[in-house]
């Protein structure tokens, strides 16, 4: 017993560390007479264990305590500092690298350096010891750790039209489009944030756009046809994501007009919208399960964008807005109707269809109209202001008639004598107008393609033309005449 753990100066600090370890258990034995039972109880040591290290000590003293693979190892303090930071950049490499890998790698190191090699225990127990967090920085990103380890600020409304939260989702459904073929809807969808309301929604084939994002704001604010749905008004914040639709200069007239704050949240990180993402799982869960084409697009009778919003509107209708939401512990509905407060609400409807409307477009008024998309619009009042600059404001998904404002000043509602019976859209037109310059360009296509072969067939180059002149003049020249010709 005369050797001391001072012999060991030499070795690596985990090398002592586990030496002095073990030596402390067999002094609890040997010097302080405790049971090897009741120390294997104590600190979870198997007793066979004890017994091995006591017979070790007992034959080789205190450096037969030592593992024979820390024992090989005589670093110096600066060989092991630099043998340690090279494990532990290996270990956070992208990708990642596996605790073999790196063993292998640090002995070829090792062998070079003419330091002594380390074991895969060695490496495992550093590999053990670096932070989770920064082992997940480096493998996995700044976002991946972003979204695990920040802390989040939940921001919750105080009350009703507080805090208004829209966003568009791709419905994972097939339907029957208008031209018969089998596509998935766009949801937009506008939700108060104290109560979990649906304020309102559009569904569209549309990409998301602002247009659409006005037609949603304009069906919230509004006050619904359905007696049912008792949302309006207009909310003091407007909270979304930094879609080029809610940051259009559109949303931020309309916020202006209507003094609403627009709030967005921060770029790539969708953490901040969860309630509205929760109700978008909620309508996967429980209302596109039961349509017709959820998640597959071998359906024998697909239905219509209007049958799915019928059906959507009565999902909402009869069960979202009225079922207890788990974690406000109210109905939608009621809850955004507690305290029997007043919203706001704009003037008219005439105010209000300015989120419809697009961006104005200043026409002038000729003789026989405003001409507009190749459309003409005509109404009396018009006669008194011939040769004047308007503007005019008009209804994308009906182009039947356009408002006509002078010195922003509402004047009057022209129609298209053309359109006056049949609703047509302005995409219509331009759908029309881009097949017939299809036409245009295949009928030129398959003209100039005659041409060509006309000319390829009856028209010779001008350099073989000039040598079967040349041909045909040598040619021309006269014999000798023969004897034998005159028979």
């Amino acid at each position: 017993m005369s050797d001391t753990p001072v012999q060991l100066a030499e070795l690596s600090e985990a090398a002592r560390a586990e030496a002095l370890k073990k030596y402390q258990f067999i002094q609890l034995y040997l010097e302080n007479g405790i049971p090897l039972t009741s120390i294997s109880k104590q600190h979870c040591i198997p007793l066979r264990t004890l017994r091995r290290w006591i017979k070790r000590y007992r034959e080789g003293g205190f450096k037969a305590l030592i593992h024979k693979s820390a024992a090989a190892l005589h670093y110096t303090g600066k060989e092991e500092s630099l043998m340690n930071q090279l494990i532990e950049g290996l270990l956070l490499q992208k990708p990642k690298l596996t605790i073999a890998c790196i063993n292998r790698m640090v002995n070829d190191v090792a062998d070079k350096q003419q330091w002594s090699k380390t074991s895969y225990s060695s490496v495992y127990r550093i590999a053990k010891g670096l932070d989770k967090k920064l082992l997940l920085l480096a493998h996995e990103g700044s976002k991946a750790y972003r979204n695990k380890f920040d802390l989040i600020y939940r921001r919750e409304s105080e009350g009703a039209n507080d805090i208004w939260q829209a966003d568009h989702c791709l419905l994972d459904c097939w339907i029957s489009n208008a031209k018969e073929q089998l596509a998935r809807p766009w949801l937009t969808i506008i939700l108060d944030d104290h109560s979990r309301a649906v304020c309102g929604y559009l569904l569209s084939f549309d990409a998301p756009c602002s247009m659409n994002t006005a037609l949603a704001q304009h069906q919230a604010i509004w006050r619904k046809a359905d007696p049912r749905w008792q949302i309006q008004g207009i909310p003091s914040c407007f909270y979304t994501d930094h879609g080029s639709d809610f940051t259009s200069k559109h949303m931020e007239q309309v916020a202006a007009d209507l003094i609403m704050e627009l709030i967005f949240s921060l770029p790539g990180n969708p953490r901040g919208r969860g309630k509205i993402e929760r109700f978008f799982r909620t309508v996967n869960d429980t209302f596109l399960s039961t349509v017709p084409g959820f998640e597959n697009r071998q359906i024998a009778k697909p239905i219509t964008l209007t049958r799915l919003t019928e059906l959507f509107h009565a999902w909402l209708m009869e069960k979202y807005m009225i079922n207890v939401h788990s974690e406000t512990g109210c109905q939608p509905q009621q809850r955004w109707a507690e305290g029997g407060f007043l919203p706001r609400q704009v003037d008219s409807l005439e105010q209000l269809d300015l989120l419809l409307y697009t961006v104005p477009t200043s026409r002038k008024i000729h003789q026989d109209g405003i001409h507009y998309q190749g459309l003409r619009y005509v109404e009396p009042t018009l006669a008194a202001f011939v040769g004047e600059s308007v503007t005019i404001r008009y209804d994308p998904r009906d182009l039947a008639e356009v408002r006509v404002f002078y010195e922003d000043k509402f004047l009057c509602r022209a129609l298209c004598t053309q359109l006056e019976s049949d609703a047509i859209s302005l995409k219509e037109i331009v759908r029309a107008r881009n097949q017939k310059r299809k036409d245009l360009k295949a009928k030129l296509i398959s003209r100039s393609t005659v041409v060509a072969e006309y000319i390829a067939a009856h028209v010779a180059d001008p350099v073989e033309q000039l040598e079967t002149t040349e041909d045909t003049a040598t040619s021309a020249e006269p014999k000798l005449r023969r004897y034998r010709d005159d028979y």
